[in-house]
């Protein structure tokens, strides 16, 4: 499991609260156009083929489950294709908009963490507690290897550090709701930080200003 994934569950559950990792729903819709064989790159195409497009969050046993059109796809949206996928996807101004309304659904309907690379800045600007979580292409490239290796998939360590690398541009680079830090986010550099580590910095930070 991916260090942000496990520590926004690990917290999440701590305060006994809903964990929302939006990224799979952007990776729902990017699985769903790779199996039509659509061209994520082409906008219009990428509507068309989302338009009647379902994709809803449900909760089993604690754990959450990304639901494609009625099908749960959560075991298949981890792949580095779906990855970038999901990167160009996330590009189209009408995927956004179709996502946007569901993450603010959900986080008003009780207390929420949500994981994504616009929250801050857009969907939730006003959001209580804020956090940028930072480390290298090369650290984030190798503990997405080592996920991917562990779940039985052949990937070259070179092949995922040049998907993380080309995300990271491309999701900084686009026109709508652009990756990057909002002004009053808090920044946590995890290189050298262990999942539980973070955790407690995040905990604390909450702590202290809530005291």
């Amino acid at each position: 499991m991916m260090l942000k994934v496990y520590v926004y569950t690990k917290y999440a559950s701590k305060l006994k609260i809903t964990y929302l990792d939006t990224g799979a729903l952007y990776r729902a819709l990017g699985l769903k156009c790779l199996t039509d064989g659509v061209n994520t790159a082409d906008g219009k195409a990428v509507e068309k083929c989302l338009t009647d497009a379902n994709v809803t969050i449900e909760y089993k046993d604690g754990v959450q489950c990304v639901i494609l059109d009625g099908a749960d796809v959560s075991g298949k949206i981890r792949t580095p294709e779906v990855s970038m996928a999901a990167s160009a996807v996330s590009a189209v101004p009408y995927v956004r908009q179709k996502l946007l309304g569901i993450q603010r659904d959900i986080a008003s309907s009780s207390s929420v963490i949500l994981d994504g690379r616009d929250i801050g800045t857009v969907v939730l600007p006003c959001a209580e507690f804020k956090f940028f979580l930072t480390a290298s292409a090369e650290i984030r490239a190798k503990r997405r290897y080592d996920e991917l290796t562990a779940k039985g998939q052949k990937v070259s360590y070179d092949d995922v550090y040049k998907d993380v690398v080309t995300r990271d541009k491309n999701d900084s680079t686009r026109a709508v709701a652009p990756l990057k830090r909002a002004y009053d986010a808090i920044e946590i550099n995890s290189d050298n930080l262990t999942a539980e580590q973070v955790a407690a910095v995040i905990t604390d930070c909450v702590t202290e200003d809530l005291a």
